[in-house]
């Protein structure tokens, strides 16, 4: 399941080569890149989950750290957009949110016999919920309340598949009207060809090239202030899921610390 995922996502980095060929950088040498494992907190009820890494990512946002969170189901982001809030109003920093579901249910009642307001479907209506604008990229399943509380948030929610180009970039950088935003990125908003490891997995993703360019974009045109990889759920004798993921969070650290000495 997805609580493998960070561990696997990892191992993989390990066999990456340290240079990053897209950003001609190298990363893993040239910056001081730490492992903080969170630990096992048992039979923790989702609030508790949700309490524990808020405390654990705050913990480096009050350093002025650059925090890239592994999950793990993405329920974990209510925590980490909770101790955003924190240190920042949550009106300053934009999330874009790449994804096949909106993750905007109130709760998980419609499909779980005892529901959360912590589940991993909920987690984006936790984060408007707290004022942080959002703006989606690979939408493509969605239940119809979750697309009312979409209008009701003004969240810009760009479905796929469509044509992948510069000018759809160009769309979703207009879309977002903070300098800072927060990168959070589900296995399955990948088409998944790429990345077929994931819990809910859905056809007509974001293609591998065009995730890159618009990760590039983002960097290029706003302040990434943060990120999280979610989802990936390892599966036997098939490693390509957690590679890419692996492949994707060097990509973010390239990207973030490219031409500073």
């Amino acid at each position: 399941g997805a609580d493998k995922g960070p561990d696997a996502i990892i191992g993989c980095f390990q066999q990456l080569e340290v240079y990053e060929r897209f950003t001609g950088t190298r990363p893993a040498k040239e910056r001081a890149v730490s492992t903080v494992i969170l630990g096992d907190i048992g039979e923790a009820s989702p609030e508790q989950m949700v309490a524990a890494v808020s405390e654990k990512v705050g913990g480096y946002l009050k350093k002025k750290k650059f925090v890239l969170v592994l999950g793990g189901e993405h329920s974990i982001g209510a925590g980490i957009f909770g101790a955003w809030a924190k240190e920042r109003d949550p009106k300053e920093i934009t999330i874009v949110q790449i994804d096949a579901h909106m993750d905007l249910r109130d709760d998980d009642s419609d499909y779980n016999e005892n529901p959360s307001r912590y589940a991993h479907s909920c987690v984006m209506r936790r984060a408007v919920e707290k004022g942080f604008p959002l703006v989606q990229v690979g939408i493509r399943a969605y239940a119809d309340f979750e697309l009312e509380a979409a209008k009701r948030h003004k969240v810009a929610a760009f479905e796929w598949p469509r044509e992948e180009n510069q000018k759809l970039i160009d769309e979703i950088l207009a879309s977002v009207r903070t300098k800072d935003i927060y990168i959070s990125i589900d296995a399955d908003g990948l088409d998944p060809a790429h990345m077929p490891a994931t819990g809910t997995p859905v056809q007509g993703g974001l293609s591998w090239k065009f995730s890159f360019d618009l990760i590039r974009a983002l960097f290029d045109k706003k302040s990434v202030v943060g990120a999280d990889m979610v989802e990936v759920a390892p599966r036997p004798h098939d490693t390509l899921t957690e590679f890419g993921a692996a492949q994707l969070c060097y990509y973010l650290i390239a990207l973030k610390f490219r031409g500073r000495e």
